[in-house]
């Protein structure tokens, strides 16, 4: 039987995202729906403007601080130890190799999906701690977007004064991203607005890449029960079922090995799409 390359490898991102929802417990739709939105579920992916690579886009001062505060988490200990304060302020590697190694590190759909899923999780606790309320997913996208701080006061302003105009508050990113904080006709964009269009391309995005549930919604909340997750093109529900139980046993169990790691992200080409939702579904439990 030909097995299709493209939906193999995206069968094996898909799984990766899937692994860095379970180990984190940030929402799968979530996550999938943002490697939607910012690569097209292409690990390879970069930016025309900027440093930008991999699956989130992570650029080079954000890639190297999250792998700092949580590579050591998952068996990237050498790359966090590696990175240190520069006299600049910016972090920085002595070594140019290792550096490169480091931010090569981006385009691995399994280092790529766990440090976004590490760095959804800090900005979930500030948002959430911020607020007062449970983050959504768009919330998270909003932190993405515009930092933490920024996340912060966009948040806080939709709250507090729904029609205040976006690019009055961020004139500095409404410059960067004009075909976010303006329309077509050049008619300024409120932050509810804003908001509602970054909710839609979440959803969107999500959607298209074959999630159960709204990327958008509150954290946990857009999964299907898994009665609902249908099978499709001759996926087999018991392969599927075994293969997402097996990878939540190693998890819990810890992989011993990196073969045993790397394992786990390759269910059948056949039951990937079934499998990966299975394993974010089982892993929400």
């Amino acid at each position: 039987m030909s097995v299709n390359p493209i939906a193999s490898v995206q069968g094996s991102v898909q799984s990766a995202i899937a692994l860095a929802s379970a180990k984190t417990g940030i929402d799968f739709n979530y996550l999938l729906g943002q490697a939607q939105v910012e690569s097209g579920l292409n690990a390879a992916a970069k930016a025309p403007t900027s440093s930008a690579k991999g699956l989130y886009q992570f650029i080079e001062q954000s890639w190297l601080s999250v792998v700092k505060k949580h590579g050591a988490e998952h068996g990237l200990g050498w790359a966090a130890d590696a990175i240190q304060p520069g006299a600049n302020g910016k972090l920085a590697v002595g070594d140019a190799g290792i550096r490169q190694a480091i931010l090569n590190l981006r385009n691995d759909p399994q280092a790529s999906a766990l440090m976004a899923a590490e760095h959804a999780a800090d900005n979930k606790a500030g948002i959430e701690a911020s607020l007062g309320r449970q983050a959504t997913g768009t919330d998270l996208y909003m932190a993405h977007f515009l930092g933490l701080g920024g996340a912060r006061k966009f948040l806080s302003t939709l709250q507090s004064n729904p029609d205040q105009i976006g690019a009055a508050l961020f004139p500095a990113a409404a410059r960067s991203n004009r075909g976010i904080f303006y329309g077509a006709n050049g008619q300024p964009r409120t932050v509810a607005e804003i908001y509602d269009r970054f909710a839609a391309k979440l959803d969107t995005g999500a959607g298209r890449a074959g999630a159960t549930g709204l990327a958008s919604a509150v954290l946990g909340e857009g999964i299907a029960d898994a009665a609902e997750i249908i099978p499709g093109n001759g996926e087999s529900t018991s392969g599927a079922t075994r293969w997402a139980q097996a990878t939540l046993d190693q998890l819990n169990g810890g992989a011993r090995s990196t073969q045993a790691a790397t394992a786990i992200l390759r269910p059948s080409p056949d039951n990937a799409r079934l499998a990966y939702l299975l394993l974010a579904q089982l892993g929400g439990l």
